[in-house]
């Protein structure tokens, strides 16, 4: 049983560092391991890294650590579209050179060489039309239509003029260091497609998770039921009931089940393992990104509504404390008053509890079924406000 337990922490292992790395800067992992090992591993690593190269090879190797960091990190560049290639690539030819042999099964059909083909074939697409899409790129000739498009609330988007493109900043748009342009309704640089993800390809990127996520569940499914035929097809179960007594039930059973894929077929389970632990990871950030999608919000604008929000509070709080500090000090220079019970003191209500609470006004959210419409129909592509253009021109 020792190779079954190596493979199950190793499993756990796996998802602990991928959920890490991939989701410990969510506001739900504060202050919990997750958090830090994503800091250990996005910063501790390459600073640690960085200082052992600047100790051994000086300057040099400083500054040559400090020009592949600006290259991968703050210039575009196609190093995670090739990770990403290598990585639905690989998994399929291993796929097929492992499993495809199985087909057809007791439970699986001929059919599923080419699906599975389609499948991986139709990613690729959503992918390629992510990356290479324009995402909304602001410029002179098209300012007014977003202008127009998305309203200043006033809040956390105010007239102004970028300050790189010198034209004027529309609500909802960011300019994005990395792509040096301004982007209408920014969500935010995507490494993976090196692009940056905005009004006109958002509906790409969401069905590129979606897919990927069916995908990889269509995968996980896939091999195993060609696992389950190779077990009816040697009788397994029948085996070890009849020779060696194993009680039949699904509990005393499956370990030795396991036992016997593990010893024969540990590739087939080392890929439904990762494409279980895949599935989870994308289908965590599709459900993340279509909750905002509904809400009619990004995220860029989660972040600037909890800055926002934050302030508001800190300073309503700063106000309730002057206030408080005032009354105290009108109590001490008024006529004196009898003492109060320290019950009654215990049991006061703080200034502080009588701040008002913050509540997110987001004009953008226009319910449900506009909110969808507008992910799929951009509004800048829309007649009313592509009219808007060719009046101001």
């Amino acid at each position: 049983m020792g190779v079954q337990w190596l493979l199950v922490c190793h499993g756990l292992l796996t998802l602990l560092v991928l959920v890490s790395f991939l989701c410990g800067n969510w506001p739900i992992f504060d202050g919990t391991p997750i958090q830090r090992i994503n800091h250990f591993l996005t910063f501790g690593i390459c600073d640690y890294f960085q200082r052992f190269v600047g100790f051994v090879f000086g300057a040099r190797g400083t500054n040559a650590i400090q020009t592949v960091e600006y290259f991968c990190c703050d210039r575009p560049n196609p190093t995670l579209q090739v990770i990403y290639l290598a990585i639905i690539g690989g998994t399929y030819y291993l796929v097929a050179t492992s499993s495809f042999h199985y087909i057809p099964g007791y439970y699986i059909g001929e059919v599923h060489r080419y699906i599975s083909f389609l499948a991986v074939g139709v990613g690729v697409l959503l992918f390629l039309l992510t990356s290479l899409s324009d995402p909304g790129t602001v410029n002179s000739d098209n300012v007014s239509v977003y202008l127009s498009a998305y309203p200043y609330d006033n809040v956390i988007y105010t007239e102004k003029e970028c300050s790189t493109c010198k034209i004027p900043k529309p609500a909802r748009s960011k300019h994005c260091s990395i792509c040096d342009r301004c982007v209408a309704r920014f969500d935010h640089h995507c490494g993976w497609m090196n692009n940056c993800i905005g009004e006109r390809n958002i509906h790409y990127f969401m069905a590129f998770l979606l897919w990927h996520t069916l995908l990889c569940i269509y995968g996980t499914v896939a091999v195993g039921l060609i696992l389950a035929g190779q077990v009816r097809e040697f009788r397994v179960t029948d085996i070890l009931i009849v020779y060696y007594r194993v009680e039949n039930s699904f509990i005393s059973l499956s370990p030795h089940v396991i036992q016997w894929l593990v010893g024969a077929y540990n590739t087939q389970i080392l890929l439904m393992m990762f494409l279980a632990i895949v599935a989870l990871l994308i289908a965590g950030f599709f459900g993340y990104h279509a909750k905002l999608c509904l809400t009619n919000t990004t995220s860029n604008e989660t972040f600037k509504w909890q800055d926002y929000i934050n302030w508001q509070r800190k300073l309503s709080e700063a106000k309730a404390s002057s206030a408080a500090l005032k009354a105290s000090i009108n109590g001490i220079t008024s006529e004196r008053k009898p003492p109060e019970s320290k019950w009654r003191t215990l049991f006061r209500r703080s200034p502080l509890e009588d701040v008002e609470v913050v509540v997110k006004n987001n004009i953008y959210d226009k319910g449900f079924f506009q909110n969808v419409l507008e992910i799929i129909f951009p509004l800048s592509r829309r007649r009313v406000y592509a009219n808007t253009k060719l009046k101001s021109g």
